[in-house]
C-alpha cells in the first residue's frame, strides 16, 4: 500500500470523475482543494486529508482513508474514503429544474422590440441560474 498518490489519480480510482483527464482539469481549474488549498494535478495526497471537489452546483467532500491502487469498484470506494458531503449539498441533485420555453410560430420572422423586451421580461421573472450562483458573466466590479 502506498503512503501517497496524486490527486488526480486518487479522485479518478474513487470513481468521483470518470476520467483522468477530467480529474486533472478540474484541478487546474481550481475546482479541488485539499485541506482549504487548492490542489495542482500533481499535488501528493495522504490518507487523513480532506478533499473538497466543486462539480457542478454541488460541494462535495472526503476524508481519505487509504491510498487506492487502482481504479476502484463503486462498492469498494466507502473502505478508501468517508463521504463527508452534507445533506444539503446532495438534495441539489433532486432539485425540480423550471423550464421555460418562449414558442414562436414558424415563419413569423424576428420579433419585434416589443416582442423582444416581454421575452426578456418573462425570463427574468423565470431565472433559474441566479438561484444557483451560475451567473458568472457579471464580472463587473
Amino acid at each position: 500500500m502506498a503512503e501517497s498518490d496524486r490527486i488526480d489519480k486518487v479522485l479518478w480510482a474513487l470513481r468521483v470523475f470518470k476520467t483522468r483527464t477530467e480529474a486533472t482539469e478540474a484541478c487546474k481549474g481550481g475546482k479541488v482543494k485539499i485541506d482549504g488549498s487548492n490542489a495542482k494535478p500533481s499535488r501528493m495526497v495522504k490518507p487523513g486529508e480532506t478533499i473538497n471537489v466543486h462539480k457542478g452546483i454541488i460541494q462535495y467532500s472526503y476524508r481519505l482513508r487509504q491510498i487506492p491502487q487502482h481504479r476502484l469498484g463503486a462498492k469498494l470506494v466507502p473502505d478508501y474514503a468517508d463521504n463527508l458531503t452534507p445533506q444539503e449539498e446532495l438534495d441539489k441533485l433532486r432539485a425540480p429544474v423550471e423550464t421555460f420555453f418562449l414558442k414562436r410560430d414558424r415563419g413569423t420572422g424576428r420579433p419585434t422590440k416589443k416582442e423582444r423586451r416581454e421575452m426578456e421580461e418573462a425570463w427574468d421573472k423565470f431565472d433559474i441560474a441566479a438561484g444557483y450562483g451560475l451567473d458568472d458573466d457579471d464580472d463587473t466590479e
